[in-house]
């Protein structure tokens, strides 16, 4: 069974339009992994309960499939970081599963390390 990953794109001082082309790039990527079994840009009827009002949160957001694995969320989460890393400037992505969302910034320090693989592991259906 597959888990429904929503994804967030925050970049500041970015308009939706931007958001809009920031997530294709982030889409385009996504589509090569063989983890990722969809990826679409996020509706209304996608946006998670609890984030941002709906209209706003479908600009530079993504809804994924992939198997619920330790190793398939964990690929999805490098290539997100990686991403994220090589910007020049400070963007940050929120993954949703299951109503719990991790914030992901290009930072690559230890702490965050540990905080993938805890999040990961509370969702991942395989160890």
């Amino acid at each position: 069974m597959a888990a429904v990953v929503h994804l967030d794109l925050a970049e500041p001082g970015s308009d939706d339009e931007r958001l809009e082309e920031l997530a294709l790039a982030l889409a385009g990527e996504l589509r090569e992994l063989d983890d990722v079994e969809s990826v679409a840009p996020a509706t209304t009827d996608d946006v998670p309960e609890g984030t941002r009002s709906a209209l706003a949160a479908v600009a530079g957001a993504l809804v994924l499939s992939v198997r619920p694995t330790a190793q398939q969320l964990l690929s999805v989460l490098g290539l997100v970081r990686e991403w994220l890393r090589r910007s020049p400037v400070q963007r940050s992505v929120k993954v949703t599963i299951d109503g719990d969302t991790l914030e992901l910034t290009g930072a690559s320090d230890e702490l965050q390390r540990r905080v993938v693989d805890d999040w990961v592991a509370r969702h991942a259906a395989i160890p």
